[in-house]
């Protein structure tokens, strides 16, 4: 009697977690998770983040002062740091003649000096502080997730509220039962003078004095000010701010404006500010709370983790703060830059030897395809440049996008083996086919995936040259960031980095050639990805660097590992041979140790290893990331901020690529769609909850995405699925893997069949399969 009483106890409270979390997907990120902080927050990189694609802004502050970092996506100071367009003069085959004569220290004065130098450089645009009397003390500060705003709260019950418009390039924010004694606006100068956060660090690109630039002009009207601050090459940026006061309460409208918009940008910021205070704080945030309530109803996840689950609907977030449609997309540090007074670390550039590709590796799988879009459009939109740079760099046809470049795309050298890699190029181009995977948008396929991607084959097919025994290789041949900067760090080519690149895209174009229709490339690119030759590995099927090398040690960079994740070239579906290569390459870099991991390398580690199905690893790895390589705002710094052993780097410059890992880490464990048939069309598989951690017995999400353009929806409960829905983005087949226990699902379509362990059925568009337990 009261064992049965005490099972239907149990069975009660299990249904109600998994309807709660249930319930809690169809709307807004759980307040619960919010990102709470508790004053003081004394430096800019530990603020409350927020933003809207083209503008950002910092808000932090302890007793009586809050401030308001600025920040706007295209603010960048171009100028070359000596010669102009060096690498037409000091191009890649000069490169590849002075390493064959190993004239190593030439070749890094080429193509690493430039960038020693302050510019070209991403540009922070001052700060607002705010003086409060001093009986008020802020107490702590929030993100509310669900309207995107933040708030300081101090101890009188008066408050601070802002948020970045995402439907105007303004910020508000409503000052409401306290009044200000001061609003100063700081220009960048100002903020260098004061150096309120400390001295530049490690990565620094130095102070903002060494710009060269003259003192701002400042100017005041009425309840307005101002300045405006000559940056270089006729570029000039206005910021803007307006204060309208009625009773206790106090608004502040805040833009940033620059030569790109207007001739009289003065005027334009004046404009923006003054409307923004005429419709008040409510009217500005109706459009904008309905502009993240759509954001957030494109997916949502539920984990049992809360530290994991805060920093997966934080990151969520990021994407809607800082990536948009027409607005400059994500460099290191998103509309973050530094704000102390020094340049941000390593330039706030856009590094494609890692960075920009895992920035935006974690959009597709959470439908937020407008965010990354932002990315693929600024690649678009600077392919003349690209095809000019393949030209007079590479001597090549085809396109080609630096491996370190500006927001103009032109290329900013750096370590010579990766800044100017043709490498990262193809690697660029799999976001371009990932996305079109994840949509199945067959437009965007014809008109933008494949004109790009083919760009960068042609590219790599005129430097590839087919040796002795007709297996194409590069001239040069490296594995960021592997022996560094060095001589060694010229690897026999092509090293498995290269291979696995290179064999990615070709199997791409020749699956996209298939969806375009067109013959006559499918087995162009076929034969280009057989004539590259299999990976370097060692005789138990461990991983090589190239030919020759072994990993040598920890390091930060998965480079030789990466056709495992993210290009899914060897599998754990893949048969006996690649389930022995991933299984002796794991065993290597865990001979190795962590010492000399970045955050990063945490986060990518744990997408990996949940790709290959090792769940237990997967989560160790993410538990590690959030617990020791995050800030308690939770940005990603590089070193082990816990000083706990896990790596050798405790430094703390931040950069956005290893928070992004880990929602991805997320998607991995919860949702996996691949196909174990690389470059073949139509062959992937729905694999529902592949790689659970056991801890994690309760878990659900909403409509994540899978490739082919599904939405795909799931419930877990006692570790074993209870239910989940398939809509289908396309007509065709659906495929799903049966990892269901031996447990029968209960349909609610006809014709479902099996074989083997794959249930497969035909959907039109639109149609919702769904299944019981």
């Amino acid at each position: 009697m009261f064992m049965r009483f005490f099972k239907t106890i149990f069975l009660f409270l299990s249904l109600t977690c998994v309807f709660a979390a249930h319930a809690q997907l169809a709307g807004l990120p759980d307040a619960r998770f919010n990102l709470l902080l508790k004053a003081p927050v004394s430096k800019w990189d530990e603020a409350i983040p927020l933003g809207n694609g083209l503008m950002g802004g910092l808000l932090w502050g302890e007793n009586n002062t809050i401030r308001l970092s600025l920040d706007r996506g295209d603010l960048w100071d171009e100028r070359a740091s000596g010669e102009k367009e060096w690498w037409k003069k000091y191009t890649y085959q000069k490169g590849v003649e002075m390493i064959a004569q190993k004239k190593f220290d030439t070749v890094s004065d080429w193509w690493d000096g430039p960038y020693n130098g302050v510019t070209p450089t991403k540009l922070p645009a001052g700060r607002i502080e705010i003086k409060l009397p001093v009986d008020q003390i802020v107490k702590e500060f929030e993100l509310k997730l669900a309207t995107a705003e933040g708030e300081a709260r101090f101890n009188s019950g008066g408050f601070i509220r802002a948020l970045y418009s995402a439907h105007e390039p303004v910020a508000i924010l409503l000052i409401k039962g306290v009044i200000p004694d001061a609003v100063n606006l700081l220009s960048t100068l100002d903020v260098y003078r004061r150096n309120t956060a400390g001295a530049a660090g490690l990565s620094s690109g130095g102070s903002i004095d060494k710009l060269g630039y003259p003192e701002a002009i400042k100017g005041r009207s009425g309840d307005a000010q101002w300045y405006i601050q000559e940056a270089s090459e006729g570029l000039q940026y206005c910021v803007f701010i307006e204060t309208k006061r009625t009773g206790n309460e106090t608004l502040l409208a805040v833009t940033v404006t620059s030569t790109k918009d207007a001739v009289d940008f003065l005027s334009l910021a004046r404009q923006r500010c003054a409307l923004a205070l005429k419709k008040g704080y409510n009217a500005i945030r109706a459009p904008h709370v309905q502009w993240w309530n759509a954001f957030w109803q494109q997916s949502s996840v539920s984990v049992p983790d809360t530290a994991i689950q805060k920093q997966y609907d934080l990151v969520q977030y990021f994407y809607g703060a800082a990536s948009h449609l027409n607005a400059p997309p994500m460099p290191l540090q998103g509309v973050w830059t530094a704000d102390n007074g020094v340049l941000p670390p390593w330039k706030g550039d856009y590094h494609n030897d890692l960075n920009t590709q895992m920035t935006y590796i974690a959009y597709q799988e959470a439908g937020r395809f407008d965010e990354g879009a932002s990315y693929l459009d600024f690649l678009w939109d600077r392919r003349d440049f690209f095809r000019t740079f393949a030209r007079d760099f590479y001597g090549t046809g085809g396109l080609a996008c630096p491996g370190v470049m500006s927001y103009s795309g032109q290329p900013l050298g750096g370590w010579g083996q990766y800044s100017m890699s043709p490498s990262m190029s193809a690697w660029s181009a799999h976001l371009f086919y990932l996305h079109w995977l994840y949509t199945s948008d067959d437009h965007f396929l014809q008109e933008k995936a494949y004109p790009w991607c083919s760009g960068v084959g042609e590219c790599m097919l005129g430097l590839l040259k087919a040796d002795s025994a007709g297996v194409l290789k590069l001239p040069l041949s490296s594995s960021p960031e592997i022996f560094d900067n060095s001589p060694k760090a010229w690897l026999e080519p092509n090293s498995n980095f290269d291979l696995m690149c290179l064999k990615m895209l070709f199997l791409s174009l020749k699956e996209m050639a298939a969806a375009c229709g067109k013959a006559g490339d499918i087995k162009k690119w076929a034969d280009a990805a057989a004539a590259l030759g299999d990976f370097h590995t060692k005789a138990d099927g461990t991983l090589l660097v190239d030919a020759k090398n072994e990993l040598p040690g920890s390091h930060r960079h998965l480079s030789n590992i990466m056709g495992i994740y993210p290009f899914n070239l060897i599998s754990c579906e893949g048969g006996a041979k690649a389930a022995r290569t991933i299984k002796a390459s794991f065993r290597k870099w865990d001979s190795t140790g962590t010492s000399q991991w970045c955050g990063y390398t945490f986060s990518w580690m744990s997408c990996m290893r949940a790709r290959a199905g090792d769940a237990e690893t997967a989560i160790k790895d993410l538990n590690i990331f959030v617990k020791a390589f995050t800030l308690r705002n939770g940005f990603h710094a590089n070193g082990d901020q816990s000083k706990s052993g896990y790596s050798d780097f405790t430094y703390r410059p931040f950069t956005l690529e290893g928070n992004f890992l880990a929602s991805q880490a997320v998607h991995e464990m919860l949702l996996q769609s691949w196909s174990a048939t690389p470059g073949e069309i139509n062959t992937g598989v729905i694999r529902l909850f592949p790689s659970m951690p056991h801890e994690w017995a309760i878990a659900s999400f909403r409509d994540l995405r899978a490739e082919g353009g599904y939405k795909v929806s799931a419930v877990r409960k006692n570790n074993k699925t209870s239910w989940f829905s398939i809509i289908a983005g396309k007509t065709g087949m659906v495929r799903i893997k049966d990892n269901f226990d031996g447990r029968t699902p209960e349909w609610n379509v006809k014709n479902v069949k099996k074989t083997g362990d794959i249930f497969y059925v035909n959907l039109v568009r639109g149609q919702k399969l769904e299944a019981r337990f």
